[in-house]
């Protein structure tokens, strides 16, 4: 198996915009490019509630599966390491700038910005934006079984997008939360960004914070396990201990209820990792995990 090392898919930063015609020409203009014998690179741009987003179709010569990569919360481009290294273990990709980022159209609302940027309605766009793509790829080759895969803010976005669109078979959660949007505000507000916060606190110290400080916003919060109870689809978490965005003990609790109920969900926990899990390992499990659930296919 094929491994990148060091896949900087959760924290890439937009250069600039350019307009949707602009890039559309250039996007009909541009040949086909071809990374390697085996990969071939597919420029794209497609609609999505108004506006045109551009991404990136990655083919290998033998595909068995195929996933729509969704973005965290930062304002990030298509992830092109990212799916290269799934092209080159035989998986089809879709990977696009996220709306109001890079060549996409629309507007980027995100933490830097406020908290619409975990609103109701900025999250249910969002995952729009991955039905969207997620049909495009379909397109593209009907046979395959289509995941969906992301990281941290993509939690609340895949569970909405899988119970939407039912081409969704299967999705992968890096560092992502289960409990509601409110929950992970209190506790990051209470992590604070501490690197050292799990030296001097305890689980069940976050959980008191986490389940009870007051709120320091207010808006509807989105609780991701209205649409897992909702689903039928397998479905792999991985976590790292050490995360202070997201209290992954309550999570891993949370997955272990809707198991109980007959979910078809899984985690891993990686007691050396925190909020970043795309490492070598975490990587080969989600690899090794997406062909057993679709080679039967």
């Amino acid at each position: 198996m094929k491994v990148f090392n060091s896949l900087l898919f959760l924290l890439f930063f937009a250069s600039g915009c350019i307009t949707n015609d602009e890039y559309t020409a250039s996007a009909l203009n541009q040949a086909k490019q071809q990374i390697n014998d085996s990969i071939l690179i597919k420029e794209v741009v497609f609609e999505s509630e108004g506006v045109n987003l551009a991404g990136s179709i990655y083919v290998p010569k033998d595909a068995h599966a195929a996933v729509v990569l969704v973005h965290g919360s930062d304002p990030v481009p298509r992830m092109s390491k990212l799916a290269e290294f799934l092209a080159n273990n035989d998986i089809l990709v879709l990977t696009y700038d996220k709306r109001g980022v890079g060549e996409s159209g629309g507007v980027y609302v995100g933490p830097q910005v406020g908290t619409n940027n975990i609103s109701v309605d900025n999250l249910t766009l969002l995952a729009k934006d991955a039905n969207a793509a997620i049909n495009v790829i379909h397109q593209h080759d009907k046979d395959l079984p289509i995941g969906l895969v992301g990281a941290s803010q993509a939690g609340w976005i895949i569970p909405i997008a899988s119970l939407e669109n039912s081409l969704v078979e299967f999705m992968v959660h890096f560092s992502s939360p289960t409990i509601t949007t409110l929950e992970q505000l209190r506790f990051q507000f209470y992590t604070n960004g501490r690197e050292e916060f799990w030296e001097n606190h305890t689980d069940a110290d976050a959980r008191e914070h986490t389940e009870n400080d007051p709120d320091k916003y207010q808006f509807k919060a989105t609780d991701p396990k209205d649409s897992l109870n909702a689903l039928s689809i397998p479905g792999l978490w991985l976590y790292g201990e050490k995360d202070i965005q997201v209290p992954v003990k309550m999570c891993m609790e949370q997955l272990n209820v809707l198991k109980a109920q007959g979910k078809p969900f899984e985690y891993v926990l990686f007691p050396s990792l925190g909020h970043n899990t795309n490492k070598v390992e975490p990587l080969d499990i989600m690899i090794h995990w997406i062909k057993q659930k679709t080679l039967k296919h």
